[in-house]
């Protein structure tokens, strides 16, 4: 790194009360030792992780988000949301890889109030993997102006994403293998191309155009999409009295 600095990667963690908290509190008083790039949001309940949360805490700088939660079967709550943490954390990465960040800056753990080593041995492991990945942004070869539009695309569309993942993607497994298998599924990818692909594309869409009005060959430039997929999209986007064509310019603005 320039001038002989080493990278520290930012994360942001949101640690349930109940187990992580504790766990990470218990490192503390034993004095297990752990790098301090983490800056713990305590929660009631890892359940509590909106992916809302997840995406501004990117969109703020963070090179990586933590989500500790109790171990599967152990919530304190009848409503088990450490199960509903997990499927936040899979929908997240996909989103992230939809967008061109790697998917490994958001990480989930198990941590139960007694295992204070435990929690340090996962930051450690956390923060050498982002060490490795690099910053954010710059690693992905992403401009940080166009990051955080993607980041903002996400965020805009955030409360379609939770309607289709309750009416459409939620599940209950008994086990992490089971969520992996599934939301690495050709069923889960093909909903979510369907569902949440295609409208993300079109959130950025506008927020290009909200900077100013494009030609059907400048946004096809800017998104890496083929001139008929962008045709398809501004159709659409018209069609919802979303955007305007000027034919003498020949540029798309917002309506």
């Amino acid at each position: 790194m320039a001038g002989g600095h080493e990278f520290e990667p930012r994360i942001v963690g949101f640690l349930c009360n109940w187990c992580c908290y504790a766990g990470a509190d218990l490192a503390g008083v034993s004095r297990y030792q752990y790098p301090p790039n983490i800056r713990i949001i305590r929660l009631m309940c890892s359940g509590r992780v909106d992916p809302a949360f997840v995406m501004r805490a990117f969109l703020d700088g963070a090179d990586g988000v933590f989500i500790g939660g109790c171990w599967l079967g152990e919530c304190h709550y009848v409503t088990e949301g450490n199960y509903d943490a997990l499927s936040v954390m899979h929908l997240c990465r996909k989103l992230l890889s939809q967008i061109g960040v790697s998917p490994e800056r958001l990480r989930i753990e198990w941590v139960s109030a007694s295992e204070g080593i435990r929690f340090a041995e996962v930051m450690g492991s956390f923060v050498d993997k982002l060490k490795a990945t690099g910053p954010l942004g710059k690693a992905e070869g992403i401009d940080e102006d166009l990051l955080k539009l993607k980041l903002e695309a996400v965020i805009n569309l955030i409360p379609y994403i939770k309607l289709v993942e309750r009416e459409r993607l939620r599940v209950r497994f008994a086990t992490e293998e089971e969520y992996n298998e599934y939301f690495n599924s050709d069923e889960l990818n093909k909903l979510f191309k369907e569902l949440i692909a295609d409208k993300l594309t079109t959130s950025q869409i506008l927020l290009h155009l909200r900077k100013n009005p494009l030609s059907t060959g400048e946004i096809s430039g800017i998104m890496g999409l083929g001139p008929s997929e962008v045709s398809n999209h501004m159709n659409g986007l018209s069609r919802q009295g979303l955007v305007s064509y000027d034919a003498g310019r020949k540029r798309f603005a917002l309506a």
